[in-house]
């Protein structure tokens, strides 16, 4: 199950996508080593403030593997689905206006900066098979061993979700370790049932003012090849590595 954001900064999930739809969104400055316009934010309404990485849509460098101006809408796509599977745990995500136009607003989550998926992976290898599974079905075109954050609270968080999606395959991971290794039952069973829901349902509704409908359709098509298989995929070719690892 996804770990819950720290009490500090919110009560429950609910509270905290209410606050970051609705609350007063004020930059503090940008955040380094981004290839996009991110800032770090404060978000402030109802009696309660969090911090949040603030991504506006402007601010998206053009891909030319992705239409241009989708990177935030990818973003929040990945929490719905993250959230709509139970695993891995992508901090609450939502799409809305603010200063430098619309854009993804993410809960900031602390954690320690020292940590990522390389100096994970000895002691917390198991924790990252939802991770692998969750970057197959979204189709991540860049997990970085830096995106993967340990929690201050001991939870594993992922982020940077705005090359996800696409129609086309385009996985490109640090995490092999489980290739050709067997789907685990329960995330099997997860997949099952969100598969339907892709197919029809609010998730696909909340999917598909984020994604096309293609792309949506394109996450039900993975689902189901990959449940089928039982197995985690071999990389395909040298290009299934991101550059830089982390």
């Amino acid at each position: 199950m996804s770990p819950e954001p720290p009490a500090s900064a919110s009560a429950s999930i609910e509270d905290t996508l209410h606050l970051l739809r609705t609350g007063e969104l004020r930059p503090l400055g940008l955040m380094p080593n981004a290839s996009n316009y991110t800032f770090l934010a404060e978000v402030r309404g109802g009696g309660r403030t969090a911090l949040a990485v603030y991504k506006p849509r402007d601010g998206e460098a053009p891909l030319w593997d992705f239409p241009e101006g989708t990177l935030c809408h990818r973003e929040v796509a990945a929490f719905v689905l993250a959230r709509a599977l139970g695993w891995p745990g992508v901090p609450p995500t939502v799409l809305r206006d603010g200063p430098n136009g619309e854009g993804s607003v993410q809960l900031f989550v602390d954690t320690d900066p020292r940590e990522h998926f390389f100096t994970l992976r000895e002691t917390r290898l198991d924790d990252f098979q939802p991770i692998a599974a969750f970057d197959v079905v979204a189709n991540n075109a860049d997990r970085k061993g830096g995106h993967c954050l340990l929690g201050s609270e001991g939870s594993i968080w992922v982020i940077d979700h705005g090359v996800c999606f696409a129609v086309e395959p385009k996985l490109r991971t640090v995490i092999w370790d489980f290739a050709g290794e067997p789907l685990p039952p329960g995330l099997a069973l997860d997949l099952a049932r969100v598969c339907g829901e892709v197919r029809a349902g609010p998730l696909r509704d909340e999917l598909e003012r984020l994604l096309t409908g293609r792309e949506v359709e394109a996450i039900g098509r993975r689902i189901e090849r990959f449940v089928a298989s039982g197995r985690f995929p071999e990389p395909g070719s040298r290009r299934a590595w991101p550059w830089p690892p982390v």
